[in-house]
């Protein structure tokens, strides 16, 4: 293990930063957070991750910005348990499927639903644009999940144990819960059952109190209350009390 503890910069709320510490459950690293909502980054913080996007890794070797980048590198530098399936059509398809998630589910499922209900309200005292959110839920939302409906399997994961494509796209359901969207079970019953499953595995677990809390929590207190629930909180952050945009708008 490395000789400097992981620390990984970004809230517990986001689906990127989910995926990160998942797979950093899974591979038994031990981590600390600096559990920063990215508007509220500091000039360092901009320094480091240039788009102002979270997570942020880093250790005693290298400071990355990019969720599929940083969990490629543990895998990497960490090879047991492997997130990646052997062969390299299955390992294209699951590098596929991890980038269909960050992109078309990031914008659909965070862009145009969860920043609508949550971010604009909690961060900027904005309403949501309906118009936004009637497209994502009765256009954006059902496309996705018919595209995931012929991916996945009735049962177990995509490529037998768990890997970094099923954690990827089980991520983004948090969220959509978060934001009040539930799957039709009856509509899409592969992917209702996919996401149950995922998000049951021990790794996503343990992460459901601290999400749970800082929904419930203002931003100015997401700190304090992480610690007080026993997070792996880091000494210092990257944070700051006035929030600014990111760089990139989809």
């Amino acid at each position: 293990m490395s000789a400097r503890k992981t620390k990984i910069i970004g809230s517990y709320l986001s689906p990127y930063v989910r995926k990160v510490l998942v797979c950093l459950d899974i591979k038994g690293i031990a981590y600390e957070i600096d559990p920063i909502v990215p508007f509220y980054g500091n000039d360092e913080f901009a320094r480091i991750s240039p788009v102002r996007r979270i997570p942020v890794l880093v250790d005693d070797a290298v400071t990355l910005a990019d969720s599929s980048v940083i969990c490629e590198y543990l895998d990497e530098r960490y090879p047991e348990p492997p997130l990646f399936p052997q062969g390299a059509q299955r390992r294209a398809r699951a590098r596929w499927l991890e980038e269909f998630a960050d992109t078309r589910m990031g914008e659909v499922f965070i862009w145009h639903l969860f920043n609508q209900l949550v971010i604009r309200r909690f961060v900027w005292g904005e309403t949501p644009d309906v118009q936004v959110l009637k497209r994502a839920r009765e256009e954006e939302i059902p496309q996705v999940l018919a595209y995931l409906e012929g991916e996945l399997a009735p049962d177990g994961f995509l490529f037998g144990a768990i890997s970094v494509a099923d954690i990827a796209l089980a991520a983004f359901f948090r969220n959509a819960a978060f934001a009040g969207y539930p799957i039709d079970a009856q509509r899409w019953p592969k992917t209702a059952a996919f996401v149950t499953r995922a998000l049951d595995h021990p790794s996503f677990v343990k992460l459901r109190p601290f999400e749970e809390l800082l929904l419930r929590t203002p931003i100015a207190n997401h700190r304090a209350a992480l610690k007080d629930a026993g997070a792996p909180v880091s000494a210092e952050t990257f944070g700051t009390v006035i929030p600014r945009r990111g760089l990139l708008t989809i």
